[in-house]
């Protein structure tokens, strides 16, 4: 099973590949599954700003693309002194593929800065289960 480390390391590494020539602000994410797989993404601008795809849209991407579909963990890593903590669009996106006990790590440079659920960032959210009886 992929560590805390592995994943962390992996988000710092997709970072430096974040595409972000308008805000200038590089934003990495890793997911690892539950069969333990990592999948990263990296923020990616257009100059359409601010059209463009947030990191965790694009982990999440490849994790479908990779054949998994679910979240065990997820590490977020931002630049700053700031928390960078999922954007309210990206957490409901987690929020289809996660429990609200997903652990989500927000990481700096330096390394894990806090963990929070899912649940905590985004509280009594609309989910594919609010579905499930239709």
């Amino acid at each position: 099973m992929a560590s805390l480390d592995a994943l962390f390391e992996t988000a710092k590494a997709i970072q430096a590949r974040a595409y972000a020539p308008y805000s200038r602000f590089k934003v990495g994410t890793a997911i690892r599954t539950p069969s333990g797989r990592i999948f990263a993404g990296c923020n990616v601008e257009n100059a359409a700003y601010p059209v463009g795809s947030c990191a965790e849209a694009g982990a999440i991407s490849a994790m479908l693309a990779g054949g998994e579909s679910r979240i065990a963990e997820i590490v977020v890593m931002g630049e700053g002194d700031v928390l960078c903590t999922p954007c309210g669009g990206c957490r409901q996106r987690i929020r289809e593929f996660a429990s609200p006990d997903t652990p989500i790590h927000v990481a700096g440079p330096e390394g894990i800065r806090r963990s929070f659920t899912l649940d905590e960032l985004l509280p009594f959210s609309f989910g594919p289960d609010n579905l499930s009886d239709r």
